[in-house]
């Protein structure tokens, strides 16, 4: 994949003009704010790609439960996905449609299966942190906190009613793996976690983050305890598409008993986790909606605990 530049480089080399009025951010300082909010989503899925031990999922030591999918082949994923998060980012600056996010991301998923040769390696991802880089770029343009609060508010604000409309059977016109899961075992999917504004991110994923940062694991510990708390309480739809019910339950409980152990905190955490790992590659399952969203909890980590706001000054 092609090396990321700094971040501040990045920013750097886009600031300093004046802002407009109203309360509203000027063109060239929001060129750069949604430049760096999309590079903070690369590197959130980066992050992720690369984690390990990460039960069932493909990492740098193996494919996990996956026949189809290594690490070079979400690496050329990624790097067709690295224009769509600026343009939705640009789009959420515009307090633009629903229906026409939808597009920009129904665009990145054709470019995604393009460079997969139709593997889905980042589907969930696309729409999760496509979303979420819409109303960071809406925070930025209207000068709005970079909180996790007020994203979450600005993204049930503006497109929270389209989003519920998304989330209905009606409005399913191409059903998904995940679609046809929801309704088969009556779950929530992808569209429903959005319909809520991603409970999953903000409730469950990002306070593990913050939990685990605070007790100084690293960050990639934080992610693994974040990863395994959203196996045990999200549901995930993959797992039942790939296990059904008893394999998203052997999921649940696996991910429960690491934390009931203590997560990474427990001196054999690695062991523990690497144990999980074997268990659900020999079963097959693959908890891959947990890590898009740990992917997108790791993103509103980053915006909203640095502040990264990109102002005339930078």
């Amino acid at each position: 994949m092609k090396q990321l530049l700094p971040v501040s480089t990045v920013v750097a080399a886009h600031a300093a003009a004046p802002a407009h009025a109203h309360g509203r951010t000027s063109e060239h300082t929001l060129r750069a704010a949604c430049l760096h909010t999309a590079i903070v989503a690369i590197r959130s899925l980066h992050a992720e790609i690369m984690l390990f031990p990460k039960p069932g999922l493909v990492s740098p030591v193996d494919n996990g439960s996956h026949a189809d999918m290594d690490v070079a082949l979400f690496m050329r994923s990624l790097f067709s996905l690295r224009h769509y998060f600026v343009r939705m980012a640009q789009a959420g600056a515009r307090d633009t449609a629903f229906a026409q996010l939808k597009v920009l991301g129904m665009q990145a998923e054709q470019r995604m299966l393009v460079a997969t040769q139709g593997v889905n390696t980042h589907r969930g991802a696309i729409f999760a942190l496509g979303m979420l880089c819409a109303a960071v770029g809406y925070c930025h343009a209207h000068a709005r906190p970079l909180s996790a609060d007020s994203i979450r508010r600005t993204l049930m604000e503006q497109w929270g009613d389209a989003l519920i409309m998304h989330s209905m059977p009606s409005a399913m016109s191409l059903p998904s793996n995940g679609t046809r899961v929801a309704r088969l075992y009556a779950v929530g999917g992808a569209r429903e976690e959005g319909a809520k504004g991603f409970p999953a991110v903000f409730e469950i994923g990002l306070p593990q983050i913050l939990k685990s940062l605070r007790r100084d694991a690293t960050p990639a510990m934080a992610q693994i305890d974040a990863l395994f708390v959203l196996m045990a309480y999200m549901t995930d739809t993959n797992t039942y598409h790939r296990a059904g019910a008893d394999g998203a339950q052997l999921v649940k409980l696996s991910a429960q008993a690491f934390i009931a152990q203590g997560g990474t905190a427990a001196p054999a955490w690695q062991a523990t986790a690497g144990a999980c790992h074997r268990l659900f590659v020999s079963k097959h399952l693959s908890p891959g909606g947990a890590a898009d969203m740990l992917a997108a909890s790791w993103f509103v980590f980053q915006i909203s605990a640095s502040g990264a706001r990109v102002t005339e000054q930078d």
